[in-house]
């Protein structure tokens, strides 16, 4: 039996229809390993090989998307995210010949949004132009902080000056940008942050994304712990991004992310909203949705084995289907992360199952005053989004 027949067979799941579809594309060297960073990133070789290297990988990921068609043959794509590791090292002609390569192969939106994150260093700066002519149409900048201190403290192999320089050209060669800051930095003081802020939103960005740094296993960080914010620093630091960005004109549409009318996030959106994605590239997750299974897929980890892998047709490492009992968290582990919460209707169409597969989580959820119904909407309340671990937790399937 081949793959899609497999998937294709009969099962316990009843999806009506698939959710929308996206692609994720994971491009995975940097210059420099950052030392709170736990995503699959990698030094990049000498500049003389990097030229030749590029070129394979973007080859193993036609590779990869060609022998992964028959999995979403028909379906259009509605978003696209190139990520990573630091995608602005690679040449322009490199994402032309790539998205160019990816348009070939499959149906994408009208509108289709192509992200590309980039680093705010010169070398990646003078590319910005280029990556807009080559089919980019939004642009996302690991800022992190506009500090030179806090930059020094995390690792990050640009400056101040060159973070502010780099939101000015993300600005002119953009009609949309993320800037993504971080908070609860070492050493890092209220007002610190709030000069942080000020300094983000004095470019009046039309996405902000603002993450609390956390200490993940397997990172330099968590070998070598540095001395972060208190609790209470972090919540005071927390409560001045919800009111500034307010009063900025900026939405906390998710629990990290913030935006101006009409610039929120499509593709992070159909994240969570338990929509598709297919995952190309070394490491790379995707979730792909079939009549009666959901599946997920991840790619090889290591990079020049993902490419000799990809060449051959091979480049999946791993494939489960999702069992049942896992859904009702898979779902809500997303969809609580959304100011605008989630309906059952969607809840069913997205995972095949019926409301009583919740148990009694959502009546927990509101009795504890982390969730609250409107009509047919179920939406995280303020104190569910500062309890949110908690209230995912609810959804867990029972031991």
């Amino acid at each position: 039996m081949n793959e899609v027949a497999h998937y294709l067979r009969p099962g316990t799941l009843q999806l009506p229809e698939l959710p929308p579809l996206s692609l994720y594309v994971h491009l995975p060297w940097c210059l420099k390993k950052c030392p709170y960073c736990d995503f699959n990133s990698h030094e990049r070789r000498p500049e003389a090989d990097a030229l030749a290297q590029q070129a394979r990988y973007v080859d193993a990921l036609m590779a990869d998307l060609e022998a992964s068609l028959p999995l979403v043959w028909g379906r259009q794509v509605h978003s696209v995210f190139i990520g990573g590791g630091t995608p602005s090292l690679f040449e322009p002609q490199q994402i032309d010949r790539l998205i160019a390569g990816v348009r070939a192969r499959l149906p994408l939106a009208p509108a289709c949004e192509v992200t590309l994150e980039a680093n705010p260093g010169t070398f990646e700066r003078e590319r910005f132009a280029a990556f807009r002519a080559a089919g980019v149409t939004r642009l996302s900048i690991g800022v992190q902080s506009f500090d030179d201190r806090h930059l020094k403290a995390i690792g990050r192999v640009h400056d101040a000056a060159q973070a502010r320089a780099a939101v000015e050209e993300a600005a002119r060669a953009f009609d949309t940008f993320n800037l993504d800051l971080m908070y609860a930095l070492p050493g890092q003081t209220l007002p610190d942050l709030v000069r942080d802020l000020q300094t983000a939103l004095a470019f009046r960005p039309p996405h902000l994304s603002l993450y609390h740094l956390t200490v993940e296993p397997n990172t330099v960080f968590a070998k070598f712990p540095p001395r972060l914010p208190d609790e209470d620093s972090a919540w005071d630091m927390l409560d001045h991004i919800t009111l500034a960005t307010a009063q900025a004109g900026l939405e906390r549409y998710e629990v990290s992310a913030y935006a101006r009318a009409g610039h929120r996030c499509v593709h992070n959106l159909n994240y969570w909203q338990f929509g598709d994605y297919l995952g190309l590239g070394a490491g790379a997750h995707g979730k792909l949705s079939f009549p009666h299974r959901i599946v997920r897929q991840v790619r090889h980890r290591q990079p020049d084995l993902y490419m000799s892998k990809a060449l051959e047709g091979d480049a999946v490492a791993q494939a489960h289907e999702v069992a049942r009992r896992d859904l009702p968290f898979e779902y809500m582990l997303n969809a609580l992360r959304l100011k605008d919460g989630f309906t059952l209707q969607d809840y069913m169409e997205k995972t095949g199952l019926p409301p009583s597969s919740l148990g009694d989580a959502l009546q927990k959820a509101e009795q504890s005053g982390w969730l609250a119904q409107d009509g047919v909407v179920f939406t995280p309340t303020a104190r569910g989004f500062d309890f949110l671990s908690d209230l995912q937790q609810l959804f867990l399937p029972a031991a």
